[in-house]
């Protein structure tokens, strides 16, 4: 596959941040004998910047000047907590990953999970013996984000794991979270009022709230392609 085959796969794979970069990273890589992994890591970010720069132009609205300075890292050195909330399509997840990229270009650690993904591991680390660990893990990482809350039926005991996480994290590392559910949602989704309420008291005394949409910029790309 040459260059320009390898630029046509990547639009169709809908990559064109990765498309339009591929050229000055190629040179670059030679240039500075990057290795493989800085190379590719490059081309991510390059996706990662396009896709926020298209969320932010399709939400008006969007509090750019908050999303530039989360991209900073300077919340995680406060040990400062993110909250996304907005419908589905909105942009929250990406966002979240493009801010998690940059905060490891800081050089931070960042451990990036589905919320559900995270409750998974958790109950299986309960299975094997090894949840103190899993959650020594989880608790010390510079970084936890947690993606996708209420996006799926959670366990009986969400409220109180996510609780846990969060105190043990509270003022030591920071979490960033991403919902499409309001907040006044949570308890009754979670199951457990009063472990949801001690959980946002911790989660938003020292959070950059962030609201997306409400026009789903999927929807609005769809429109668009569709446009004779």
């Amino acid at each position: 596959m040459n260059l320009v085959e390898l630029q046509r796969a990547l639009r169709q794979l809908r990559c064109s941040g990765m498309a339009a970069g591929l050229d000055t990273r190629l040179l670059e890589a030679q240039t500075e004998r990057l290795a493989p992994i800085d190379f590719l890591s490059t081309l991510v970010q390059d996706e990662l910047q396009r896709r926020q720069d298209r969320l932010l132009e399709f939400n008006k609205k969007m509090n750019r000047r908050l999303v530039f300075e989360l991209a900073t890292g300077r919340f995680v050195t406060q040990h400062e907590d993110g909250l996304f909330l907005g419908p589905p399509g909105t942009g929250k997840s990406h966002l979240a990953q493009a801010i998690g990229v940059a905060v490891i270009q800081q050089g931070h650690r960042v451990l990036y999970r589905e919320a559900h993904v995270l409750l998974e591991e958790l109950a299986d680390a309960q299975l094997a013996g090894t949840r103190k660990d899993y959650l020594a893990h989880v608790t010390t990482i510079p970084l936890l984000i947690l993606d996708d809350l209420a996006m799926r039926k959670l366990p009986q005991t969400a409220a109180e794991d996510l609780l846990e996480i969060v105190m043990r994290r509270y003022e030591r590392a920071s979490t960033l979270l991403t919902s499409n559910r309001p907040v006044e949602d949570w308890g009754k989704l979670l199951g457990d009022t009063a472990a949801v309420a001690a959980f946002l008291d911790r989660l938003l005394h020292h959070a950059h709230v962030l609201t997306c949409g409400p026009r789903s910029w999927r929807t609005r790309l769809q429109g668009e392609r569709s446009d004779p």
